[in-house]
């Protein structure tokens, strides 16, 4: 499923897409309090990237003139979204509501997520994009704070 907007087009992954998700990933992660307690390398964001997928990650990037802006990656069985991120240049732009407007269409049922406490914007971002705080936990695998989100549909 493609979804149009005048300034990127939502299109499913593919396998060429890869390097440019991981730097997209590395870029959005590495903002001051987003990082987990040890931000993994572009590389090893990558390498996680071809387990993720073999794992049955479904993701949709954000392409603008050919060039990956963005992606969401979800767990359509549990649903999940998992990761979603932009390239800072287009925090604020509206592409995050995009991409979590099209994880609403792809997972019609709900989803839950989560973020690190730290990240501020984030939280914000969910709270006003309609999405209920569940409360903060730990992370399972790196240990740092996490605030747990759900969206339900009304």
């Amino acid at each position: 499923m493609s979804t149009k907007d005048e300034r990127w087009l939502l299109r499913p992954a593919t396998i060429g897409d890869y390097d440019a998700i991981a730097a997209v990933w590395h870029a959005g992660a590495s903002l001051p309090g987003v990082a987990p307690i040890a931000m993994p390398t572009a590389s090893e964001l990558r390498e996680r990237l071809d387990i993720e997928m073999e794992l049955g990650w479904h993701v949709t990037v954000a392409d603008r003139d050919g060039e990956v802006i963005g992606f969401a990656a979800i767990k359509c069985q549990q649903s999940v979204l998992d990761q979603v991120f932009v390239r800072p240049e287009f925090i604020g732009r509206g592409l995050g509501r995009s991409l979590l407007e099209h994880c609403r269409l792809l997972m019609p049922h709900g989803f839950t997520l989560h973020t690190a406490t730290t990240n501020d914007r984030a939280c914000s971002f969910y709270l006003k994009a309609g999405l209920n705080f569940l409360g903060n936990e730990t992370h399972p695998r790196m240990g740092h704070p996490i605030a747990l989100f759900e969206w339900k549909p009304s």
